[in-house]
This record gives structure tokens, sequence and C-alpha cells, in this order.
């Protein structure tokens, strides 16, 4: 693992430890331009990590701190993702498939990071989860599904009911208050891309299938 050191950091606040993983895309042509970004002081922005397409893990900031990677958004009660998260970028401009060796690389990056800080596999999420007014990333190029094979992250199944309502679902597993179509778009960008239209059985079937298994801020999960 290579370490290249940002100085776009501070403290934790509150005495918040880690309890979420956000993964970015850098939305710039090369890693090299994208690390240049990331540790730039102008810029204010940064993660704890880089990947690069070859599958070379650079550290940016230490986990104990907190880099400046998530924005404004939430997931769950968390308003200050910052403080609570470990931010991962992954080099890809944005519209291109994620390669074989930098797929390797995040899962064990995931791997060890999950089991230092004792982070479930339903709090690795996406920059568009957390914030879905403004963000797409890591977009519908990603991988979620390989993620939840690997015990990295969650897939929904079939069993949820879909005359849930989709909004309260999607709440429920940790969605921010959005407007009901952004929400939406957020959901099938990770679960379902490339699916249009208005919201059908499927969305709310998914969406209530996550929000009864994985309830977000220590909720009663269903088995």
């Amino acid at each position: 693992m290579a370490a290249y050191a940002s100085p776009n950091f501070g403290e934790r606040r509150g005495g918040a430890r880690p309890s979420l993983i956000v993964l970015h895309y850098t939305a710039i042509p090369t890693c090299a331009e994208a690390r240049a970004r990331l540790c730039d002081p102008a810029a204010e922005v940064s993660a704890h990590y880089l990947v690069s397409e070859a599958g070379v893990v650079e550290a940016l900031v230490a986990e104990e701190a907190r880099a400046w990677h998530a924005g404004a958004g939430a997931w769950g009660a968390i308003t200050d993702v910052n403080s609570h998260s470990i931010g991962i970028e992954l080099a890809n401009p944005g519209d291109a498939p994620f390669p074989e060796p930098q797929m390797a690389a995040l899962e064990a990056l995931l791997a060890g990071i999950m089991a230092r800080w004792a982070i479930p596999p339903e709090r690795v999420i996406g920059h568009s989860d957390m914030a879905p007014e403004r963000k797409r990333d890591p977009g519908p190029r990603f991988d979620w599904r390989r993620l939840a094979q690997a015990g990295l992250s969650v897939w929904p199944g079939t069993g949820g009911d879909p005359a849930t309502a989709f909004v309260a679902s999607a709440r429920a597993s940790g969605y921010p208050d959005a407007a009901p179509e952004t929400l939406l778009a957020a959901f099938r960008l990770r679960f379902r891309p490339g699916t249009g239209g208005p919201e059908d059985a499927e969305d709310r079937a998914l969406a209530a299938d996550l929000a009864r298994r994985f309830p977000v801020d220590g909720g009663t999960a269903d088995a």
C-alpha cells in the first residue's frame, strides 16, 4: 500500500468513531490527477483511501482522522457523515466499468476496515445513498451485487412486501429525507441500474426487504 499524506483532514467531532464506509468515484480522468486534487490544500477535499484502476491502494488520511469526502448528507441519524465514516475513492471517470484488479483491491481493503472498526455490511454505502440530491457515485457501473456476495455490502432479496410504502422503507434502511423521486432514483442507481419510469411493485418489495433485514441505527431486524 502506498502512502501520500493529504493535509485535508481534522479531528472526528464529538468523539465519533467510524461506523460507515462511503464509496466514491473520482470523476477525474487519471488517478494521478485525482491524487493531486485530494492532496491539494486549496481543494479542501480528501478521502482516507484512493484505489487505482490497477488495484494500487493509496492511503491519504489516517483512519482515525476525519477526511473531507462526504459533504452534506445523512445516513439514518448521522448528519455529520465525515465524522462517522471512512471514505474510499475509486479512480474512475464516472462512466467506465471498474476493472477486476481495482475491485479485488477494494474487497481486500473493505474487509480490513470492516474488521478493524466492526462495521457491518449494511453500513457500506455509496455517496449517492447519503447525498441523493447531489451525487451519483459510485454510479451505475459499480458492482454492488459482487460486494454483497462477498459479505462486504448488502443486496435486497425477494421477501419484501410490495404493498409497503417505498419512501418509508427507504428511510427505515438509512436513506435521508428527500423527495420521493430523488430517493427512487438513488435506490435504483444502486439496486436497479438502468430502470426508468414510475415507482413499481419491485421497487417497493426490494426496499421493504432491505428495511426488514437491515434497519438503520439499531432498529429491530427480521430474520
